[in-house]
Order: C-alpha cells, then sequence, then structure tokens
C-alpha cells in the first residue's frame, strides 16, 4: 500500500484539461497565498523539499499533481488573495481552482489550509461553498503562534461560520500540532486508511 511518503512530482497543468486522466482518487490542497500550504504539504508527506516553500507568496500559479501510485494522488491548488499578486492573475488563481473542484470526479476530499490568526476569508467561503458532495479539512495552519486557549477561541469562532460538512483542525508544521489526525484523515479519503492497511 501506498503510504503520503511516497509522494512524487508527477506533473504541472496550468489549466485543468492538462491534469493526468481523472480517475483514480486525489486529495487536494487549497488555501490564501502565506497561509502555510506547502508546509503543511510537505509535513504530511514527511519531505522537507516535495512542495516549494517560498519567502515570496503566491509561487504556486498552476495545479501541481504528487503521485502516490497510478491511482492515488495530492493536488497542490494555487495560492490566491495575495496583495502583491496582480489583480487579473490572483482571478485566475482562484478560478483555475474553483474549476478544478467543480470538474474533477476523481477528487474525495478537499485539505483548505487558512492561518489561524487570520481566520476564513472571503475566498475561503468560496471554495467551501463550491463541493457539498466531498468532505473538507480546514487546517488551522500556525497554531504554535498562540496559545491553547486563543486556540480553542478560535476554532470556535471559525466553526461557526465554516460549512457543517468542515472539519477543523489546528495544525503546525512546525510542532506537528494535528500532523498525525490530518494525515490520517487524507489516507481515509484516499483509501488508504488503516483499515485498508494490513500494518
Amino acid at each position: 500500500m501506498p503510504t503520503l511518503r511516497d509522494a512524487t512530482f508527477l506533473l504541472g497543468a496550468p489549466r485543468v484539461r492538462d491534469l493526468s486522466p481523472d480517475t483514480g482518487a486525489e486529495v487536494a490542497f487549497a488555501g490564501r497565498s502565506n497561509a502555510g500550504k506547502s508546509s503543511a504539504l510537505n509535513a504530511l508527506t514527511g519531505q522537507t523539499g516535495l512542495a516549494r516553500v517560498s519567502k515570496t507568496p503566491g509561487r504556486t500559479q498552476q495545479l501541481n499533481v504528487f503521485t502516490l501510485s497510478p491511482d492515488h494522488r495530492l493536488v497542490d491548488l494555487p495560492g490566491y488573495g495575495y496583495a502583491k499578486v496582480p489583480q487579473a492573475l490572483r482571478h485566475t488563481f482562484l478560478a483555475l481552482t474553483t474549476e478544478y473542484l467543480a470538474r474533477r470526479a476523481s477528487l474525495k476530499g478537499l485539505v483548505l489550509v487558512a492561518d489561524i490568526r487570520q481566520g476564513l476569508k472571503s475566498e475561503d467561503h468560496v471554495l467551501l461553498q463550491g463541493r457539498t458532495d466531498i468532505p473538507v479539512l480546514v487546517l488551522l495552519s500556525k497554531a504554535d503562534k498562540v496559545n491553547r486557549g486563543e486556540r480553542q477561541r478560535l476554532t470556535r469562532e471559525m466553526a461557526k461560520i465554516a460549512p457543517e460538512t468542515a472539519y477543523l483542525l489546528p495544525f503546525s508544521a512546525h510542532t506537528n500540532e494535528g500532523l498525525e489526525e490530518a494525515r490520517d484523515m487524507v489516507l481515509q479519503w484516499l483509501g488508504l486508511g488503516m483499515s485498508a492497511r494490513p500494518d
């Protein structure tokens, strides 16, 4: 059985139609630029350089596909919302992500990464409302930047405005808070969960 550690870069697609065949199972990762999406992907796969972590937000400008096996994939969606990216390009990134979520039949779950200190923004809500037929994990990243009481308060506040289908989880790629729970959910969505593995 493949694991998340088996993830390797497959292709970068500027358009949805340039993706690999729409078969098997894939989990997508979305989020505003600088929310910590690349760091979350690297932490979940146990690979420091799988997704490029840049000090300049907005580096992911296409659909980056990582394969675990021919039937299991992770998809890194373009970051959106970064103010220094031209507005037309910001709309392009969000439109590409929205189109992918609407059209991809092999999509089994969405991981939305949001900075716990910033909360859910309008673009995040657009994505959360886009597909109600798949499970959504909202990783509240950079949880190590606030104390435990504040993490709980912020999580409760965001849960009030998030869709009922979304599961909110405080997460830190630095301290690994929430890492195992998030990893287990992604594996279950891909059909590679503990119940499917002989070990």
